[in-house]
C-alpha cells in the first residue's frame, strides 16, 4: 500500500525528522518554526528520543538543568518571536515528566505555544509498573501525564508510532494558531519511542502553516465605530496581543489621530513608548495614578489584546463610570466577549487597519486630551522621584529598578516574573521598544526569571538581557545559570536579597498578619519569626552570591545604588554571565496608587489587626462589579 512506501525509522526518529520541517510564514515571512530541543534524559526518553536527537544533530539540542526551567525558557524565547517560532522540551518519566507540568500552566495561561514530549510508561504493559510508573487499581491507562491535560491545549499519548501521522498535524495545528495556542502535549511511551515503522515519505516534506491575521465582522466593527464616536472618556488598555499581532505603530497612529489616551498591561508595556505624551503607564492593582484615575472615569474602555486578569481590572473595582461600555478586539472569541463587550473577534493589527479610516476626523475633546497629558506629566515626575531616592542603610527597590532602567542597554530587555519586582516594574519601568519589558505575569511563576532571561537572550543575542530576580525565586531555580555559560548566552542578573519573600511578606502585613513565614531567620522557640520580630532575628548563613560565582557566573557585590550603577558598567564588558548582588530593603515599597486587589481575609479571627484587615476587605469588595 502507498502509505508503506517511505522510510522505515523509529517513532522517536520520526516525530524528530517531521519537527524539523515544519515551517511558519506571516506576512510574507518564512522561518523555521521549531529552533531546536531542550531536554534532560533519563530511562523515559534517552533510548528513543534522545537517539533520534543523537542522530539528526541538525535538530539542536540543547542540554537543560531542571525541566519546568527548560519549558520556561522556551516560553520567553518565543514571547520575544512573537509566538512564531519555539521550542520542543523532552523529559524522562515520572518527576521530570511532572516537573513540566508548571512550565505547561505557564505557556498556556499566558498564550504562548511549546511542545512538550514527556516519556511515558510501556505501551506494551508486560513489565509494569516500570521505574517511576503510577499505577491505579481502576485501570492500566494512566500515568502522571494525564496531569498535563488541563494546563495542556492539545494532549494526546502516542501508542503505536503510526499515531505520529495524524498527531503531528494536530499539534502544529494549534501550536500556530493565535487564538488556540499554548501548550502541546504529547506523550511518549518509552518502548513505542523505539519502535520502527515505514513513514510515508510526503509526512517529512517541508509543511509551511500560513498564521493568518483573521478580521472581524464588519457590522459589528461599524458598531465599535459608532460607540468610540460617542464617548466622551474612551480609554485604550493596550495587552499583549497588541505586540504579539506587530501592532504597536498602528496603535502610535491611532492615538495620534484620536487622542484617546493608552494604559498598559504587564504583557502590553512597551505598545506605546513610555515618553508619549498620552502613554498613562499600567493600569489595575499595580497601576500608576494616571492610569487608574482616567479608568475609574472612562465611559468606553476599548481593550485591545488583553484578557482583563484580576490585576489588570483591580479585581473588577476599575471602571467605575456608571454606563461603561467595553469594545474588546481580541484574536480571541473567548477573550474578545469579556465584561459583556462588543467583540472584534481578530487580528490586532488586521482590525485597527480596518478601525483607522472609519474614524477618520474623530478625536477626543481637548480638555480631556489636556487631563491625560498632565497627568502622564505628573506620572513621570513620580517615577523620577522614586528613581531618585537614596534610602539607607538599604537601597529601596525603586532606585534599583531606576539603575538598571537608566544605566542599563536602552535596546536591551528586562526579564522579571514574581515577588514585589513585578509591580513596581510594571509602574515604574521607562520601556524605550516593544520588546523591552518582558514580564510572565499570567502564572506569575517564580523561577522563571533566569531561565526566561536566557530564552530572551537566545531569541535575541544582539541585546542585553538583564535578570532581575529577588533572593525567593533565585532560591527556587537558578541552574540555568550553568546553562547560560555552557551555551555562551550572557545574562546580566540582579539579585536582590531581601532576606525572605518581600511581596507576600508586605501581603501578609496587609491582611493583618505580620509577615508571618516570610523571613529568612532561624525559628524561634519552635515558631518562624516574622515582621514584629524586628531585627532581633538571626539571620541564615547563605550566601547568594557565592551561589552564583559556584555556578560559573562573574559576581559583583554591591552595598548601595552607585555600586549598582557601576557594575552595571563593568558588566556591559564582560562576556559572560554576570551577577549584580545587592541587599535591598524588604520593607521600603513603592505606593498602591489608588487601586485594589482582592485577596479574602479570615473572617473569624482573634488577632485584631486581622479583624480591621477583614472590615477594610469587606469595604472594598462592595465595589466590586458585574459588567452585564
Amino acid at each position: 500500500m502507498s502509505e508503506h512506501a517511505g522510510r522505515r525509522m523509529t517513532m522517536a526518529q520520526a516525530l524528530v525528522a517531521f519537527l524539523r520541517n515544519q515551517y511558519v510564514e506571516r506576512d510574507g515571512v518564512e522561518q523555521p518554526f521549531f529552533a531546536g530541543c531542550f531536554g534532560i534524559f533519563g530511562h523515559g526518553n534517552v533510548a528513543g528520543i534522545g537517539q533520534a536527537l543523537q542522530e539528526m544533530p541538525d535538530f539542536r539540542y540543547y542540554q537543560a538543568r531542571n525541566e519546568q526551567a527548560m519549558v520556561h525558557t522556551a516560553i520567553a524565547y518565543t514571547k520575544v518571536k512573537n509566538r512564531l517560532q519555539t521550542f520542543a522540551c523532552t523529559s524522562s518519566i515520572g518527576p521530570g515528566a511532572t516537573n513540566m507540568v508548571t512550565g505547561a500552566a505557564t505557556a498556556t495561561i499566558n498564550r504562548l505555544p511549546v511542545l512538550l514530549l514527556p516519556g511515558d510508561f510501556f505501551a506494551r504493559r508486560n513489565v509494569a509498573p516500570v521505574l517511576q510508573q503510577l499505577e491505579s487499581e481502576h485501570t492500566q491507562d494512566i500515568s502522571v501525564n494525564d496531569c498535563f491535560k488541563p494546563v495542556s491545549r492539545y494532549w494526546d499519548r502516542i501508542t503505536r508510532p503510526e499515531q505520529l501521522l495524524t498527531a503531528l498535524p494536530e499539534a502544529m495545528r494549534v501550536l500556530t494558531s493565535p487564538a488556540e495556542t499554548g501548550a502541546v502535549t504529547l506523550a511518549l511511551p518509552q518502548d513505542v519511542q523505539t519502535e520502527a515503522y515505514t513513514y510515508p515519505e510526503a509526512f517529512f516534506r517541508k509543511r509551511v502553516w500560513h498564521v493568518p491575521r483573521p478580521r472581524p465582522d464588519r457590522r459589528r466593527l461599524d458598531e465599535a465605530v459608532a460607540w468610540i464616536r460617542a464617548s466622551q472618556r474612551p480609554l485604550i488598555i493596550a495587552g499583549g496581543g497588541v505586540i504579539y499581532a506587530d501592532a504597536c505603530s498602528l496603535l502610535e497612529r491611532l492615538v495620534a489621530e484620536t487622542g484617546i489616551p493608552v494604559a498598559e498591561t504587564m504583557a502590553g508595556k512597551g505598545s506605546l513608548r513610555f515618553d508619549h505624551p498620552l502613554n498613562l503607564g499600567a493600569i489595575g492593582a499595580t497601576g500608576t495614578f494616571a492610569a487608574n484615575r482616567l479608568a475609574r472615569e472612562a465611559d468606553l474602555i476599548i481593550g485591545i489584546g488583553t484578557r482583563y486578569s484580576d490585576f489588570t481590572t483591580a479585581s473588577k473595582t476599575a471602571f467605575r463610570h456608571p454606563a461603561v461600555r467595553f469594545v474588546n478586539i481580541n484574536v480571541s472569541e473567548f477573550d474578545a466577549a469579556k465584561h459583556s463587550a462588543l467583540s472584534l473577534v481578530g487580528d490586532a493589527r488586521a482590525t485597527l487597519e480596518e478601525l483607522l479610516p472609519l474614524l477618520a476626523g474623530y478625536q477626543v475633546a481637548p480638555e480631556y486630551r489636556q487631563c491625560a497629558e498632565d497627568l502622564h506629566r505628573e506620572w513621570e515626575a513620580e517615577v523620577s522621584r522614586l528613581y531618585g531616592m537614596r534610602h539607607g542603610p538599604l537601597p529601596s527597590q525603586s532606585e534599583l529598578i531606576g539603575a538598571v532602567n537608566e544605566c542599563g542597554s536602552p535596546d536591551g530587555i528586562v526579564v522579571c516574573a514574581a515577588g514585589s519586582l513585578p509591580g513596581d516594574l510594571h509602574k515604574l519601568w521607562r520601556s524605550r521598544h516593544p520588546k523591552q519589558f518582558h514580564l510572565e505575569y499570567g502564572y506569575s511563576c517564580m523561577g522563571y526569571e533566569i531561565a526566561g532571561g536566557l530564552g530572551a537572550k537566545m531569541a535575541s543575542p544582539e541585546r542585553e538581557v538583564y535578570v532581575l530576580v529577588g533572593d525567593g525565586s533565585y532560591l527556587m531555580m537558578n541552574g540555568e545559570i550553568v546553562t547560560s555559560v555552557q551555551e555562551g548566552y550572557k545574562l546580566v542578573i540582579v539579585l536582590f536579597d531581601n532576606q525572605g519573600f518581600k511581596s507576600i511578606g508586605s501581603l501578609s502585613r496587609s491582611l493583618g498578619q505580620g509577615g508571618f513565614g516570610t523571613r529568612y531567620a532561624y525559628p524561634r522557640n519552635g515558631s518562624l519569626p516574622g515582621d514584629e520580630d524586628g531585627f532581633e532575628v538571626v539571620p541564615l548563613p547563605v550566601d547568594l552570591a557565592e551561589n552564583a560565582r559556584s555556578l560559573g557566573a562573574y559576581v559583583i557585590r554591591c552595598r548601595d545604588t552607585a555600586d549598582v550603577v557601576a557594575a552595571l558598567e563593568t558588566a556591559r564588558t564582560l562576556d559572560r554571565t554576570t551577577v549584580i548582588y545587592v541587599p535591598c530593603d524588604r520593607y521600603e515599597s513603592v505606593p498602591s496608587y489608588e487601586s485594589w486587589w482582592d485577596v479574602a481575609v479570615a473572617e473569624v479571627s482573634s488577632s485584631p489587626q486581622v479583624q480591621a484587615a477583614r472590615r477594610e476587605w469587606e469595604t472594598m469588595r462592595a465595589e466590586e462589579r458585574y459588567f452585564l
